[in-house]
């Protein structure tokens, strides 16, 4: 609808960390034309929390990992900041609180023991897939497959929690190895919310810029050497020069936005090879504690024949005494399942292993809280996951802008990918390129139009000494091509600067060519130069446009004193 068109400098598309830390650093840099389009109604993205049992539920990203080291971790930075409530995490204990399908947990030195065989495999198989990268020596002995309950779930918390990524983990390396979990009744995303209160004008704790557009879900985006046109679910259509595209690698890889021309075979080929993490924490409620809540007691595993099956549990007693509240975490295959089941089905499922463990006289939990990370089709899953052995080339092509499509997320940061800091350092080093990108065109522009006042009363000067030459010969139709359609190849891999064709004043024509050349002396037209030039026009910016044709009466060029060009 014609009415509801909107324009602006920069569209960004989504506001979770990566979107609103993108902002931010347009904003600062002088970028107050932007609108920020969210398809839900609230900002966080995978960051959100609920109330659940008369506490704050962190649904999503709960931990700020990457704490103690020699380099600041900027998301803790900003936690310290804010004086975001958090609490230590621990989880070397849980691999010594291992119970079996009878309740009993398997010895200290057991657990130990096959943790270590767990890990030295595991480390084995990364330098053997590292070793036979380009070529599989089928004479190197196979990684043996866990195959025991205890096995099963120790390779379940290395693979999923502790090893999901090539060692040495950058965040650990970098920021310290130790984790904290957001226990604060304002939520996670409280850190977003002062982020956004630095350039969106906010109101007792409530965004109210109406830069922020809540409820937007975004189906289309036109993209051409001219700018971008967005088009929203609600029928609203913003224009921008500019997009930048926070949306999860589970959402590129989903048919929720359309691309028109489609994205190019190397951009999408790139988003197809990374890996979709979905990460499922269940909350239960119990009228009571009925599990050990001593010191290295806050995380516990079960040990059951089918891998994943409920197998990682937190209490929730340190970060919130008294709340009687258990959390289980679940990811992938079984996260889909259970995803796909009610949540009456999963609290029987999630009692029957509790029971295993603790007996059959445990109570019923009161209340059962269930994400859908997978089925929310504005997330498509809960964070990537590079495979194990993958070059820089997959996450730099999913990086890279497409002409005027800027793309950011956790995805595109190549070391802190899956981490809330790695979003919020991308947005920041999006928002830096675009800036960068816009600064320079600012500079072309200028550039451009400093030419062109310049030139304009040459031209004219130029046509005074003609007519006289002229007004005796035919007169030349203006044959311009006002071509300025958008090459759409197969790569779609234009830039806005790689410039075709040179034009001064005006359109180029495809009989005038302008070459660089040497300026006049003193600004003088070449002696001996004439030119029949027909009749000038100005196009409806006032410019001047070159005649169509072009004839020398006595040489054959002409230099434009002070530029460097010669017409021929």
């Amino acid at each position: 609808m014609e009415s509801s068109r909107r324009r602006s400098s920069v569209i960004v598309i989504g506001a979770g960390v990566s979107g609103i830390s993108a902002g931010k650093v347009l904003a600062d840099n002088g970028v107050e034309d932007l609108v920020i389009l969210e398809a839900s109604d609230r900002i966080g993205g995978r960051i959100r929390h609920e109330r659940f049992g008369g506490v704050s539920a962190e649904l999503g990203a709960g931990w700020i990992a990457g704490v103690g080291g020699k380099q600041a971790n900027p998301v803790w930075e900003l936690a310290s900041q804010s004086g975001l409530r958090t609490c230590f995490s621990d989880y070397s204990n849980a691999r010594y609180n291992i119970y079996d399908r009878s309740g009993k947990i398997f010895p200290s030195g057991v657990a130990a023991d096959s943790y270590k065989k767990a890990v030295d495999s595991a480390i084995q198989n990364l330098k053997n897939l590292e070793d036979n990268d380009d070529s599989i020596d089928d004479t190197s002995e196979p990684h043996s497959a866990p195959k025991t309950p205890i096995e099963l779930a120790i390779d379940f918390i290395l693979h999923d929690f502790e090893m999901a990524e090539v060692e040495p983990i950058s965040t650990y390396v970098d920021f310290g190895e130790r984790e904290f979990l957001v226990a604060d009744e304002r939520g996670y995303v409280h850190l977003l919310h002062k982020m956004a209160e630095e350039f969106l004008f906010t109101s007792e704790g409530k965004i109210l810029d109406s830069r922020l557009q809540l409820n937007k879900v975004v189906r289309e985006i036109q993209h051409s050497r001219n700018g971008v046109v967005v088009k929203t679910e609600d029928g609203c259509i913003y224009e921008a020069n500019y997009v930048i595209l926070s949306a999860s690698i589970g959402v590129l890889q989903s048919d929720l936005i359309s691309f028109k021309p489609p994205l190019p075979r190397w951009k999408t080929e790139a988003i197809e090879k990374c890996d979709v993490m979905v990460y499922t924490k269940i909350f239960l409620k119990f009228p009571y504690k009925f599990w050990p809540c001593g010191p290295e007691k806050e995380f516990f595993i079960y040990a059951h024949d089918r891998r994943g099956y409920y197998t990682f549990w937190q209490h929730m007693e340190n970060a919130y005494p008294g709340s009687n509240i258990l959390v289980v975490t679940l990811t992938n295959g079984e996260s889909k399942r259970v995803e796909a089941q009610s949540d009456e089905e999963t609290l029987e499922e999630a009692m029957e292993v509790l029971k295993d463990m603790f007996g059959p006289s445990v109570p019923n939990a009161t209340d059962i809280l269930v994400p859908r990370w997978w089925n929310n089709r504005f997330q498509r899953g809960s964070y990537s996951n590079y495979p194990i052995i993958s070059n820089n080339q997959v996450v730099n092509s999913i990086k890279a802008p497409v002409g005027r499509i800027f793309f950011t997320g956790e995805h595109t940061s190549e070391k802190f990918n899956g981490y809330v800091h790695g979003g919020y350092l991308a947005g920041i080093d999006t928002g830096k390129t675009l800036v960068e990108k816009m600064n320079k065109e600012k500079e072309r522009d200028t550039e451009n139009q400093n030419q062109n006042f310049l030139l304009e009363p040459l031209l004219a000067l130029t046509l005074t000494q003609t007519e006289a030459v002229s007004s005796n010969g035919p007169k030349l139709e203006d044959d311009h091509d006002d071509d300025n359609d958008y090459d759409d190849d197969d790569d779609n891999d234009y830039d806005d600067d790689d410039e075709k064709k040179t034009t001064t004043g005006g359109r180029m024509d495809s009989d005038l060519v302008i070459e660089p050349s040497k300026p006049c002396l003193q600004g003088n037209m070449m002696m001996g130069t004439t030119i029949n030039a027909g009749k000038w026009k100005k196009d409806a910016k006032g410019m001047m446009n070159l005649p169509s044709k072009v004839q020398a009466a006595d040489a054959t060029s002409m230099e434009v004193p002070g530029f460097g060009f010669e017409v021929k």
